[in-house]
């Protein structure tokens, strides 16, 4: 049986599958199939699992005793840093390679009770440290849309399998626009949500007040499907926040949508990011949304100092004595060191060495102290902000997608990340939108739009991603 993938929703898959025009086991055989013909060359999955069809079967037994919810028999794939029982979770590092979880994290035991079918474990940058699947230790993720660039990151793997018809959706993290990023560069849905709405129990920690699991799916409203499936409060998260009670949509009629110029004019910003995004700007405001000029601090330096600091403090448990990789020395400091050296790849490294510097005695109140309080007064900010608009709407990345190892200079790449890593400061919900293509050496790549939203408030988001979606498809 042939299915059409290219043009597969997760909503007509649930329509098709419980109408019984293609079972869970076909559906699972022709991602199979779809992974097999193009894996090789894009490495988006590190690792298939050798029972997804024995998963599509159970789904198929309950749709034919008449059970059904939104992802039953839906093929996804998992971000390798999200642990699933008795599967490996490496965080595609060298110091985990072979680890194998030994529970479930929430967002998966969620995804089980729905019949959600796992296809396998997603490529990403190591640790989640990066801003293009470059730095794992298990090779490069490419752009399907052009082999010679970056997929984006740190959740490569996960926004390739989903773009190139590879899963029907996808769980990655965001730590500073790792779901977000690599959407924009894909021409996919990547959602971040409130820090604390999803749970991260089960998710291996980066940098722990920042990290978030977000969705990534063809469509906003699949992207919706996935996040009302794993979102809610959870008591074994302690920084889980229950946001039921206040969900609902404003009734205003009119939503302002806040836009930052001063960052948006700044050089730096590629020329044809800047034209395709006032495009988006004057589309919106045909269609009745109020816009309204805003302006926003450059946070990449505040982002990055408490990154470093926490990545410092939650890589030090990567010891080699209870699990993952091992080498023995001479004695307990020899021993650290070969595991450490060997284990952890460049980008980790660089940032245990600067995190533990801001930390150190003498520097912790000059930089990790200092961005602690600098983060309270953003917040501030942006609550008085959110007073005023409802929406703040960037570019996603100042840039499209870059050639592979083009920015070998670690500074060129983190400044890829200035529209998105202030909602992981301040721990606001945003969403990363297609938004057309340019033209780069004879090749068109994506590019995407992000809004920001108040805090709890992922349905501003749904709504203004539904508005794009037609205003986008009248053009």
């Amino acid at each position: 049986m042939t299915i059409d993938l290219k043009n597969l929703t997760i909503k007509k898959a649930r329509m098709a599958l419980d109408e019984k025009e293609f079972s869970a086991v076909d559906l699972a055989q022709a991602y199979l199939g779809k992974i097999k013909e193009k894996n090789k060359e894009l490495n988006a999955y590190l690792e298939v699992y050798d029972d997804v069809l024995e998963q599509a079967k159970l789904a198929d037994e309950k749709i034919g005793r008449g059970e059904s919810s939104p992802l039953l028999g839906i093929p996804l794939a998992i971000k390798d840093v999200i642990l699933v029982k008795n599967k490996k979770v490496s965080s595609a590092s060298k110091i985990l390679e072979n680890y194998v979880a030994s529970y479930d994290a929430t967002v998966i035991a969620k995804l089980k009770e729905q019949g959600a079918v796992f296809l396998g474990r997603t490529n990403m940058d190591e640790f989640a440290l990066g801003s293009s699947t470059e730095n794992s230790a298990f090779g490069v993720t490419r752009n399907p849309y052009d082999l010679s660039r970056v997929a984006g990151g740190t959740s490569g793997g996960s926004t390739v399998a989903v773009a190139s018809d590879m899963a029907l959706g996808a769980l990655g993290s965001d730590t500073g626009g790792s779901v977000r990023l690599p959407a924009a560069f894909c021409g996919v849905v990547g959602l971040k949500p409130t820090y604390g709405r999803v749970s991260r129990y089960g998710l291996i920690a980066a940098a722990s007040s920042f990290d978030c699991v977000g969705q990534i799916a063809k469509n906003i409203e699949d992207a919706e499907i996935i996040f009302n499936a794993i979102s809610g409060h959870d008591i074994l998260d302690s920084t889980s926040v229950n946001y039921e009670a206040d969900s609902k949509l404003s009734s205003k009629k009119e939503l302002v949508i806040g836009v930052p110029w001063n960052l948006i004019n700044q050089e730096g910003i590629e020329p044809n990011v800047k034209e395709n995004f006032q495009k988006i700007v004057k589309s919106f405001e045909s269609s009745g949304y109020k816009i309204k000029d805003i302006s926003l601090p450059n946070c990449i330096a505040l982002y990055y100092i408490i990154n470093f600091a926490e990545v410092s403090s939650n890589l030090s448990r990567f010891d080699g004595v209870r699990y993952g990789l091992h080498k023995d020395g001479k004695n307990l400091l020899e021993d650290y060191l070969l595991t450490k050296g060997q284990g952890f790849g460049k980008e980790a490294r660089r940032r245990i060495l600067l995190g533990t510097f801001v930390l150190s005695a003498g520097y912790y109140d000059a930089y990790y102290g200092k961005a602690q309080r600098t983060r309270d007064a953003l917040r501030k900010e942006f609550k008085k902000l959110f007073s005023e608009i409802d929406l703040i709407l960037t570019p996603t990345s100042p840039i499209p997608a870059w050639k592979i190892g083009e920015k070998s200079d670690p500074l060129s790449m983190y400044l890829a990340d200035i529209f998105t890593v202030t909602a992981n400061i301040v721990g606001i919900p945003a969403i990363s939108l297609p938004s057309g293509f340019m033209e780069v050496a004879g090749k068109k790549v994506p590019l995407g739009i992000q809004f920001m939203a108040p805090h709890g408030r992922e349905e501003f988001l749904f709504e203004v991603g539904k508005k794009l979606e037609m205003i986008e498809g009248s053009n």
